[in-house]
């Protein structure tokens, strides 16, 4: 590709440089061990990542508790795993030094899987009812992500990613339908105390200006009640709370703010533009004009939802959007790209053949 295209001119995050204007996000891929580190295969895969050459690269959805995973074999941000994530981020520095690297930090909430995990809850959402979870434990909670933080820092991370999207627990603490009275719920002051405390929590605690903040935003959900709707029982968008959502997390250090929209449980087609509807990923524009126009602008908007647009450069083995990817993580197998790597394509029709085809994309994602 030119070195004159504007993807590839450098870009200023925070007091920090990103090389160009290309970005990883995260994406959990279930190939962690059974205490939650990086195995030979996530190593290999973070290295090809850094070998890439991105800008930013987004380290999967780590969770910051044990006891309420969606994944199997995720990756978890836990005392025992510094000496694995350390490694793994000296393993990318070594690869290549110029890239950004920034871990996302997450809780499963309602989306734990109850074959392995607990499922909790802010307030029971129609097919995901878990256990209500407590003022008291949504303290605990937060400081388990302040830890996880501190330990980014620590491992020589850049950065960390505050998840905020896709119906993960900072999501629902967010909705319209976290109505229910309690320290975390009912008024917007309320529903955006977990973000908020966090930020200031980090931005006290580890007190490095150099350390990047920020979060993923679903601006919508597309769901009655979720992110980005006008009430507790409506799917009528209206983005007067992400927006003032992300002018809060600005005013409270955040660096970035990461656009998506959706949920990939319930509402794929939003975080994901089918190839046969490619339209709808023409919302992420629109919420990212949107950001910019409420946002100073240092304060940098990483896009999502690109793939549909693909080129064809011959360097690029581009996205081909085909999901197989979504269907490991359905499978609770480990994740990788089946269009073009031998190994994913070969597991693939071996899950398929013991298996059977999968009826649903938009389940238990």
């Amino acid at each position: 590709m030119s070195e004159r295209m504007p993807l590839l001119t450098p870009l200023r995050i925070g007091t920090r440089t990103a090389a160009n204007r290309i970005a990883i996000n995260a994406m959990e891929c279930c190939d962690a061990d059974t205490n939650g580190n990086p195995t030979e295969t996530a190593f290999r895969r973070y290295e090809r990542l850094a070998r890439g050459n991105a800008g930013v690269i987004v380290v999967e959805a780590l969770s910051v508790v044990d006891e309420n995973r969606g994944r199997l074999h995720q990756l978890t941000a836990l005392p025992q795993n510094q000496k694995g994530l350390t490694d793994l981020v000296a393993l990318m520095r070594k690869t290549n030094p110029k890239p950004l690297i920034v871990w996302q930090l997450t809780h499963s909430g309602e989306l734990s899987s109850p074959e392995f995990s607990e499922r909790v809850c802010v307030k029971p959402f129609p097919g995901y009812e878990g256990r209500l979870l407590s003022d008291g434990e949504m303290d605990e909670i937060l400081e388990r992500f302040v830890f996880a933080a501190k330990m980014a820092h620590d491992c020589g991370a850049d950065g960390v990613d505050f998840k905020l999207c896709h119906g993960y627990l900072g999501t629902q603490v967010l909705r319209p339908f976290n109505d229910r009275k309690w320290k975390y719920g009912g008024s917007w002051g309320n529903r955006t105390r977990f973000a908020y405390e966090f930020y200031e929590r980090v931005a006290k605690e580890i007190n490095d200006p150099a350390f990047l903040v920020g979060s993923k935003m679903s601006m919508w959900e597309g769901l009655p009640g979720g992110v980005g709707s006008a009430g507790p029982d409506t799917p009528i968008m209206d983005l007067t709370e992400p927006l003032d959502l992300a002018k809060g997390l600005e005013a409270r250090g955040a660096k970035f703010i990461i656009e998506s929209a959706g949920n990939p449980s319930l509402t794929l087609s939003l975080v994901q533009a089918y190839k046969n509807v490619p339209e709808t990923s023409y919302l992420h524009f629109g919420f990212q004009k949107q950001l910019k126009g409420v946002l100073k602008p240092q304060t940098v908007v990483i896009g999502s939802n690109n793939s549909i647009y693909r080129e064809k450069e011959d360097e690029v083995n581009w996205c081909t959007v085909c999901d197989n990817c979504i269907e490991f993580l359905i499978r609770q197998r480990p994740v990788g790209c089946s269009t073009y790597e031998r190994e994913y394509s070969n597991a693939l029709k071996e899950i398929r053949r013991e298996a059977g085809k999968l009826a649903e994309t938009e389940k238990h994602t």
